[in-house]
Order: structure tokens, then sequence, then C-alpha cells
């Protein structure tokens, strides 16, 4: 497996990449969510490439950049197990080079959700995504649904600026208990754990609720997160357009448990 932290050390590596290739783009601390990803590139693909680079663009003031995991030699080590061929982990300014000040506008899906709770967030997210898709190149590009909003606003930035790219979403990889795998995950300690199960409650007592109409699937929802401090809590179309009378939706939730912010998702069969 190939390491490349340059855009001269990438540039010959993915030259040299024959056939179909499949790119991971990640912030680090891989897991087994990462894992799935990677397996799902390295299905479809005839060369998978990986990228780490936690990116600053995407964190807001108050954030947790500087304490965000970051287990350089262990996600290597989970790439090289999953049979990836190279992987680009490039310092903050070999991504934005000095005086570097466009920005990708995520237009309106941008703003809700959150974006409407993380101002800037998603600028931040697509120039990146735009940024690394242009260095390496790849035919299909690999996202996981957890952070639905994020793979939709990617989707449609790809299909707006005519980015010859497939973008794939990836099911959410859970715990036993169903707690959605994450890197933040590691800020739990045993309590906020327990209570960060919530999430997961709030998304199956929701779905549950699908053929009494969307205005009881949010009810269920939240009464299962009565105590957390929840950002919210919306059903919308698939697209994170208007929740429609009947059919599928997807069921979106963002708390904080303790010190730490979780989000998570899932579809809704609306039925009335």
């Amino acid at each position: 497996m190939i390491v490349a932290a340059t855009r001269r050390e990438l540039a010959p590596v993915r030259d040299a990449m024959a056939g179909r290739v499949g790119v991971v783009m990640t912030m680090g601390a891989l897991h087994a969510g990462h894992a799935a990803l990677l397996r799902a590139a390295r299905a479809a693909s005839d060369r998978v490439l990986v990228t780490i680079f936690v990116n600053p663009l995407q964190f807001g003031p108050n954030e947790d950049f500087t304490r965000y995991p970051r287990t350089f030699e262990a996600d290597l080590d989970v790439c090289r197990a999953e049979g990836v061929d190279a992987v680009f982990a490039p310092p903050r300014e070999e991504v934005y080079r000095d005086g570097a000040t466009v920005q990708v506008d995520p237009g309106p899906l941008g703003g809700i959700l959150e974006g409407a709770h993380r101002p800037g967030h998603f600028a931040g997210v697509l120039t990146v995504v735009l940024k690394l898709l242009n260095l390496t190149r790849p035919d299909a590009s690999y996202f996981g649904e957890k952070d639905y909003q994020q793979l939709t606003l990617i989707r449609r930035m790809v299909a707006d600026l005519d980015v010859p790219v497939e973008i794939a979403g990836v099911p959410t990889v859970r715990e036993p208990d169903g707690l959605a795998l994450s890197s933040r995950n590691r800020y739990l300690g045993p309590s906020d754990r327990a209570a960060a199960l919530a999430l997961s409650r709030a998304l199956r007592a929701g779905a549950a609720a699908a053929g009494l109409g969307p205005e009881k699937v949010l009810a269920a929802a939240r009464a299962e997160l009565t105590g957390l401090a929840t950002d919210y809590c919306e059903l919308t179309d698939p697209a994170l357009g208007p929740v429609p009378p009947s059919g599928p939706a997807r069921l979106l939730v963002a708390a904080r448990v303790g010190g730490t912010r979780l989000i998570d998702n899932a579809p809704v069969d609306l039925q009335t």
C-alpha cells in the first residue's frame, strides 16, 4: 500500500491505477463504519484509494477540531487489512494553499438541519470534497448514510457542477444495541454511552409509527429524546425537501449527549 502526502506524490500513483477507481474520503479515526465503506469500494472497483484529512474548514470556532481523534498508524492498519491500494494523507497546507479563498456554496439545502446549527459547515465539506475529487479523479466515491445531509449535498454538488463521478451511499453501521458508529463515540463515558441510545430508539419509534402519518412519526421520535439537548428531530422527503403525505421519507435527529454532539437518521415509509 502506497502512502502519499503531497499532490506531487499522489499524481503518479493515481496515474498508474488502471481500471475502475473507487475513493473513500475520511477524516481518519477509522472504525467499522469506515471499513464498510472500504469493502463497498473494494467490491466495485479495480483500485481503491483512501484520503485521510481532518478538514479545518468544516469545523466551527467552538467545535472539536483540535481534539478530533487522530490515529494515523491505526488508520493505515485498517486500510491495509481492507486491501486499499493507496492512501492520500496531506497536511493542511497541501490542501489549502496560501491565498486560497474560493469555497463551494451549498445552496439552500446547506442552511437547514445541520447547516442551521453549524453555519459554514457544508461550505467546508463541499469545498474539500470537490478538491479531493479533482485530485484523486475517481470513477466512484463512497460516503456513509449516517451523514445523510452531507451525502445528499455531495450528490447535488456533483450533479449541479457536472463532476464526472458516481456518488455511492453506504448504509449506516451500528453497534448491536443500535448506536450508529461514529469517531466521536470514543468521547462518550459509560453513562453518556447509555444516554446516546435515545437517538436510535427515536428513529425506531418514528419508523414504527409510519402508518399513522408524519405528525405521529415525529411525536413518537421526539418522545424518546426527552431529557437530551436536541438540536433537531425532523422528517423530510429523501431529498431533504418537504415531507410527503405518504411514501419514502427520511427521519433525521441531532442531539448533544454530555459534551458530544451526535447525529443519526433512518428511512421511513409513510403509509396513510
